[in-house]
């Protein structure tokens, strides 16, 4: 109970593991959250992540309102403590895929919403309900939601504070596939697998790219990509993968003569 986390090949697989509590989130749960973003991270076996919650009815409701909620309430805790459970500041340039099962509430959907890819339960639902209780989705939200989506459409799911259904998010642009329940969590699996396939210093350098040029002025922004071009370029990755595309090349040429 608390955070699982176990690898399959180069893939790392997260679970929110509370499902009594709908992987409601103790503080102990957000310092191991952290801490497993951590360790795939660090570990080079590692090329991309896998993030969900155990059980059918919820992949998280955020925050346990019987602990966490109210440390913050009575300003007992910073919020900023839980800058690693929600991928803050912590140079996750990893690829993450959420699989998201039943209840996506709170802090679930903040979690959902540092994930890179998203691939979701036709009848899972979504909310950041913070508003009605009168604080706001400060784990990254307020940031994040304006950068992945039209901005109406992300003013109108944190200011109403409505649930919403994984057809409205699809619709939205915020998750990549709905699918029947039971698929969710092979199919992002098998993204993950994909992704980890792939080079991974290229497929680190595409997310550090994405994540870091957004704010930049146009010419700093492509400043950096040529910086972080040429990194990956001169990287043994790139250099076996040219040498085989040459390979290939001169194989084909010699099959036509």
């Amino acid at each position: 109970m608390g955070i699982g986390y176990e690898t399959r090949g180069a893939v790392a697989i997260i679970t929110l593991d509370r499902p009594d509590k709908l992987n409601a989130m103790s503080l102990a749960m957000y310092d191991d959250l952290g801490a497993a973003y951590c360790r795939a991270r660090d570990d080079d076996a590692v090329h991309a992540i896998v993030l969900t919650g155990a059980g059918e009815r919820a992949f998280s409701v955020g925050a346990d309102l019987l602990e966490s909620i109210p440390a913050l309430a009575e300003d007992r805790f910073d919020i900023s403590e839980w800058d690693a459970a929600h991928a803050k500041g912590i140079g996750l340039f990893k690829p993450v895929i959420a699989a998201v099962r039943g209840a996506c509430i709170g802090g679930g959907m903040e979690f959902m919403l540092s994930t890179d890819i998203r691939i979701v339960a036709e009848d899972a639902v979504f909310q950041l309900p913070e508003p009605e209780h009168g604080f706001v989705p400060a784990g990254g939200t307020l940031v994040r939601l304006v950068r992945q989506a039209s901005y109406a459409h992300a003013m109108q799911i944190m200011l109403m504070a409505e649930r919403m259904s994984a057809a409205d998010l699809y619709r939205m642009g915020i998750v990549n596939e709905v699918l029947p329940a039971g698929q969710v969590l092979e199919r992002a699996i098998s993204v993950a697998e994909r992704i980890a396939s792939l080079g991974p210093i290229a497929v680190q350098t595409i997310k550090e790219a994405a994540l870091t040029t957004q704010s930049d002025p146009l010419d700093e922004a492509f400043a950096k990509e040529a910086v972080l071009g040429q990194r990956a370029f001169t990287c043994d990755d790139a250099k076996a993968g040219l040498a085989r595309f040459v390979e290939r090349g001169r194989k084909r040429r010699e099959a036509v003569e």
